[in-house]
């Protein structure tokens, strides 16, 4: 069983602690998956919009430059040639799509061994709940100074959405939310610590 101390939102002990078997997030990390998982998300992410033009495309005559022989010059076509300046890319770039699909299967797993790669390295902070009336950044930056967080990468995790906490949460540097059903294996590895609420913590354990 591993056990964690709770938190409250004011970033104070509570005096509790929550006891988990970490074998119901996953049985074990595959450093091979999380690394296809990682590797398809960036590579969903790359826009792909690189392109360049061809000697069909540049501008200028299609029309030999100057007669084959009897000039003394080397011999020489027109002036959109990719030899000459100004002349078209020989094999031009394209836009291309990058994306491709993990099974879905695949992924839910990859996702449960980064959260559990993050219980197994201590990178893992349990919060009681966040509950907040109207946004406020300052309560979320207090919290995570007093987390001893401040100037690390972190991620909070929530059992939903909610738009107060994620317009006090917005404006904070290298800090991001989500809730707990939008998880996946980029989002929690990039980031060095994981905070996640008892809510969404329990919301993950019965899917």
């Amino acid at each position: 069983m591993h056990t964690l101390p709770v938190y409250s939102q004011a970033g104070e002990p509570t005096g509790e602690n929550f006891s988990l078997d970490l074998a119901k997030i996953a049985e074990g990390v595959n450093k091979v998956l999380l690394h296809e998982a990682v590797v398809m998300y960036q590579a969903n992410l790359r826009v792909g919009t690189a392109k360049t033009k061809s000697r069909a495309e540049v501008s200028g005559s299609g029309k030999k430059m100057y007669k084959q022989k009897g000039t003394g010059n080397a011999r020489m076509g027109n002036k959109r040639t990719p030899v000459r300046r100004g002349g078209g890319h020989c094999f031009a770039k394209r836009p291309k799509d990058w994306g491709y699909r993990l099974p879905a299967k695949a992924l839910r797993l990859a996702t449960r061994m980064a959260i559990l790669s993050k219980f197994v390295d201590d990178q893992v902070t349990l919060l009681d709940g966040i509950q907040l009336d109207a946004p406020k950044t300052k309560t979320i930056s207090s919290l995570v100074g007093k987390l001893g967080l401040s100037g690390q990468s972190c991620l909070i995790a929530i059992e939903q959405h909610d738009p107060v906490v994620w317009k006090s949460c917005r404006n904070i540097d290298r800090l991001s939310l989500s809730p707990c059903d939008d998880l996946n294996a980029l989002s929690v590895l990039s980031r060095k610590r994981f905070v996640i609420t008892k809510a969404a913590l329990n919301r993950l354990l019965a899917r």
